[in-house]
């Protein structure tokens, strides 16, 4: 696979030499434009050497929300001020630690909640000598904390009592419904079950899992795959963070039991390159049960195989997209693939594959062994099952949350986080995740399921509740947003790649006094055109941020554009 020898050749020399691209071209009997197409596509590869220290701060609407922006310029400042010109400052996409800002990144290395103090540290201890940051110490030190707030908690989620010691350890007792799977074999009742128990898709699609799992299974075609998508990259959520961090054995054990129930031989787990820590618990709790005979050559005894392997992603939003993920998985541009045809019938290598994400795969275990009902009665408001919640933003306790479906927003922003800090009031919310558009305080009260948020406007999205303080100027937040989806456009197709930059430019003119009523109606265009014509979800969510700001805040637009006024402060 072209990415494999990418990370192997960068993991030696630090970058992409070019005689190392020749060399590979003709190893692989690939031409070059299509090795450099490869490597200049994904933001982890280096066609350069580093010629400096790199100081990346995420700028994303979690951190953005703690002063990213006020910090970035702080820091632009000092540098420029100390006259070292051995360390450039950039903005960085959503690095995975939103429930603890500001996270930057240190010539590689991901910390979390840095002070301004620290950073000055970073930057005069490479100014003395150039040290790497010490994993032990105090700048990474939160980022090896548990993610969830409660770290002794019992979770609904496990089967398996009492609460799971150490990651990456499964217990004597666990593996159960593997156990059963492999002694029934009644795949189709399995299915049934699933159907039956109203489990969709966590990702942020809500494809009913049954469903999905029955069309992979009775596609014809010798050779499937099972492939969970563990990339979770939307500014926001981290939801599959805690999870691969705390419970990975029920993910595992639910890949497992989804490629015996469709027929698959073999599997990946993609996970986002940001993942660092939790791809090292992963490997160990994998080991462990191979070890066991719960992965590998005949399954718990049985004539049963199936391979399991980690797939770490070479970077980018996109590939959380099912589609543009397969294409990184065969060593290609993670450009969307257009649909139909579904991955359920061609999916990797166009043979039949199953993908679910790290949290319905963690799902599946509990569901099979007690029962459809069980799971049902689990939600709240008509809503049927469980749910993970990542809550960040302007709120007292982020976190990750294990909820019931259809719970409240309000209650899990007051009663699980604590409320808004400093005694300020809610002014938004986005319900699920960046692209899921903001709602007002107003609304606080909807449940947090598919259907309630879909008639609502929005979408439960990747389970990511962000709060949003009053005092906060939502243009601002709204160009914030689009701007990351402007970003991270892979640039396929025409009205993703250049509605997306037309969106921030007309927000950017809007926030520096150049704005009027025609900005309006080409924002709404636009989002039109974009909804109805882009290949995946990417360019057509990438609107909502500012569309559901001119539906529930246009007293806020009329005075930027009117009035040349930010309510906030912010703009202009």
């Amino acid at each position: 696979m072209i990415i494999k020898e990418l990370k192997a050749i960068q993991s030696r020399y630090g970058f992409l030499p070019q005689e190392e691209l020749h060399q590979l071209g003709a190893r692989l009997k690939v031409p070059l434009y299509e090795i450099y197409g490869v490597a200049s596509f994904y933001p982890h590869f280096r066609l350069k050497p580093r010629t400096s220290h790199e100081l990346k701060i995420c700028t994303d609407i979690s951190c953005h929300l703690q002063g990213a922006s006020k910090l970035r310029d702080h820091m632009e400042g000092i540098i420029r001020r100390s006259n070292f010109t051995g360390i450039s400052v950039q903005e960085t996409s959503c690095l995975g630690q939103c429930d603890a800002p500001i996270a930057v990144s240190l010539n590689g290395r991901i910390c979390r909640k840095l002070t301004e103090a620290q950073l000055e540290g970073w930057v005069q201890a490479q100014a003395a000598g150039g040290v790497e940051v010490d994993p032990a110490s105090t700048l990474v030190e939160a980022g090896l904390k548990p993610t969830l707030p409660q770290e002794e908690e019992v979770f609904q989620i496990d089967p398996y009592p009492p609460p799971p010691g150490p990651p990456g350890r499964p217990r004597a007792d666990s593996f159960e419904a593997l156990k059963k799977v492999v002694r029934e074999r009644a795949f189709q009742d399995y299915v049934a079950i699933l159907k039956e128990s109203g489990l969709r898709g966590m990702g942020g699609a809500g494809f009913p899992t049954g469903v999905k799992w029955e069309i992979v299974r009775n596609a014809v075609g010798e050779i499937k795959y099972v492939v969970c998508n563990a990339d979770e990259s939307e500014p926001g959520t981290f939801k599959d963070r805690a999870i691969l961090q705390k419970l990975p054995h029920l993910m595992i054990e639910g890949i497992v039991i989804g490629a015996l129930v469709v027929g698959a031989q073999k599997g990946y787990i993609f996970i986002r390159h940001e993942y660092g820590q939790e791809k090292e618990i992963l490997e160990e709790t994998l080991r462990q049960c191979k070890s066991n005979g719960f992965v590998g050559q005949n399954l718990l005894g049985s004539e049963v195989s199936f391979d399991l392997e980690i797939f770490e992603s070479p970077g980018g939003y996109i590939c959380g997209e099912e589609t543009a993920l397969l294409e990184a998985l065969e060593g290609k541009r993670a450009e969307p693939r257009n649909k139909p045809p579904f991955p359920g019938t061609h999916g990797l290598y166009h043979k039949p594959t199953l993908i679910n994400n790290v949290e319905t795969f963690a799902f599946i275990p509990a569901i099979l062994l007690k029962g459809a009902e069980w799971f049902k009665t689990r939600g709240q408001n008509g809503a049927s099952g469980l749910k993970f919640l990542a809550l960040s933003g302007e709120v007292n306790q982020p976190g990750v949350y294990e909820v019931p479906l259809g719970i409240p927003a309000s209650e899990l922003i007051f009663n699980h986080g604590r409320g808004i800090p400093g005694g300020k009031k809610l002014k938004a919310f986005a319900p699920g995740g960046a692209s899921s558009g903001f709602l007002p305080a107003s609304m606080v009260d909807i449940p947090l399921d598919f259907q309630s948020l879909s008639k609502a406007g929005s979408m439960l999205g990747s389970g990511a509740v962000i709060a949003v303080a009053e005092g906060t100027c939502m243009v601002d937040l709204a160009r914030n947003v689009v701007k990351f989806f402007r970003n991270e456009s892979c640039g396929k197709c025409v009205p993703c790649r250049i509605g997306s930059e037309k969106l921030v430019d007309l927000l950017d003119g809007i926030r520096q006094g150049r704005g009027s009523r025609q900005d309006l109606d080409r924002i709404n265009e636009l989002s039109e055109t974009m909804q109805l014509t882009s290949i995946c979800g990417l360019g057509q969510a990438a609107p909502y941020p500012i569309t559901s700001v001119i539906q529930h805040f246009p007293r806020e637009l009329e005075a930027h554009i009117l009035r040349k006024e930010c309510p906030a402060g912010t703009c202009f």
